[in-house]
């Protein structure tokens, strides 16, 4: 079933980006497919997207709830917190080092001249770096209404690991507080698989508005710009995340990227950490062999702070602009900036578009034209595909090795899907 859903979400995917590409250089713009179909699949796109999202805030909360209770004691949720936590910053931070390396040696958008093409500046609601005292302040809620309606991941997954020490220090009397949240998670995942069952539909709708809204000429423009993106996240997917699970664990590279083709394929088009926490989760526990324990409090915590692949955008975005409206940064500005963009890619949220926020924001504190971020935000939409894949891959790999590391990994359930896999191909 998994395969078949995986092999119809790749067809969804090239078919409705053909399809909205046929739209808009075949009929163009106004054209009574531009309106109705393009529009038509616009909704449907938008309805699938929201009703993933209707399951993230319930499905983090529980989830983490019952990791909690399942701990075998609590200096092991301390212990797993702790190598989550350094993990994934340490994931972050090396994606910036070797994104701007990357940049200052290729140097992305030399010679474009986009300064003398004009352009509208594009307003940011917010300019300011966000201040990490502030950011530790708010998580924990003042109200907790507020906080689930508002989607506040942090302070949600506060609320629920104290929930959850709660109830396992009830010991024997929190057994039916336990058993009621299993169940929940348990209902939880089956209206995932539901909802997922349509996710071939979503898909093709999804890419049919991509396809019919695409501007070929500012593509073009910036064609290496876009690339070099494109390029080392997908080394950062297909190589660097699998080679890191197969030194920690064993798991084969090969048979990692098999694991997380359906999750690679939603997240590319969905672009939201949010929206395909309910495939991680799957894909960990069902495909990889990670427990709920550790997939439960590691996956609503990757999609908050595991932002690799928006380093990376954001890092060759910056000196893209730099470089294109001829403000070239300078080697001693490297540092700096890398530890604002390990600021704010914590800050980027799970959603589309977060990481274009965040550019503007560090464009304006590094003084470079804010009028660079309208041609970035033509094609945030290719790039955002991407990195959110790399965010939540990475969400996928640290959550293996944390795994393995606790003795929370089942290998036999990833071997036998290996093994069932060499079978089909030589049948």
């Amino acid at each position: 079933m998994d395969k078949s859903l995986s092999s119809k979400i790749f067809i969804s995917l090239f078919v409705g980006l053909l399809l909205g590409t046929i739209v808009q250089y075949g009929f163009g713009a106004g054209s009574f497919l531009d309106t109705y179909f393009v529009g038509a699949a616009t909704a449907v796109g938008t309805m699938f997207v929201s009703l993933i999202k209707l399951m993230v805030v319930p499905l983090v909360f529980i989830s983490i709830v019952c990791g909690v209770c399942e701990l075998k004691d609590i200096k092991s949720f301390g212990r797993l917190g702790g190598k989550t936590f350094f993990l994934y910053l340490a994931n972050t931070a090396i994606a910036i080092t070797v994104a701007l390396i990357v940049a200052m040696i290729v140097q992305p958008g030399v010679g474009a001249n986009l300064a003398e093409l004009g352009g509208t500046a594009v307003h940011l609601a917010s300019t300011e770096t966000p201040d990490i005292g502030q950011m530790i302040v708010n998580i924990v809620p003042s109200n907790p209404v507020q906080a689930f309606a508002s989607g506040d991941m942090l302070q949600i997954i506060f609320m629920a690991i104290i929930t959850g020490l709660a109830i396992q220090a009830l010991d024997k009397k929190g057994g039916p507080a336990i058993n009621a949240f299993q169940i929940a998670n348990d209902i939880m995942m089956k209206l995932v698989s539901l909802i997922m069952s349509f996710a071939p539909f979503g898909v093709f709708a999804l890419m049919i508005q991509l396809g019919a809204t695409l501007d070929g000429a500012t593509l073009a423009s910036v064609a290496g710009y876009v690339g070099l993106v494109v390029a080392l996240l997908l080394v950062w997917i297909l190589i660097v995340y699998p080679l890191a699970v197969w030194a920690t664990t064993g798991i084969r590279p090969a048979t990692f990227r098999r694991q997380v083709r359906e999750q690679f394929l939603f997240s590319l088009s969905t672009a939201s950490s949010n929206a395909t926490i309910p495939v991680t989760m799957r894909t960990l526990t069902d495909k990889i062999g990670v427990s709920k324990t550790v997939a439960g409090f590691g996956v609503p915590l990757g999609a908050t702070m595991n932002m690799s692949g928006v380093s990376i955008y954001i890092s060759i975005a910056t000196v893209f602009a730099a470089n294109a409206y001829g403000t070239p940064l300078q080697v001693t500005d490297m540092f700096t900036m890398g530890l604002t963009i390990l600021l704010l890619s914590v800050g980027a949220g799970g959603v589309p578009g977060g990481g274009i926020v965040m550019i503007g924001v560090l464009l304006t504190q590094l003084g470079l034209p804010v009028e660079a971020l309208a041609i970035i935000a033509a094609v945030d939409r290719i790039n955002d595909m991407f990195c959110t894949s790399a965010n939540v891959i990475g969400d996928t790999a640290v959550n293996t090795i944390v795994a393995k590391s606790e003795g929370e990994l089942n290998l036999e359930i990833a071997h036998a899907s290996e093994e069932i896999n060499a079978v089909a191909k030589t049948a």
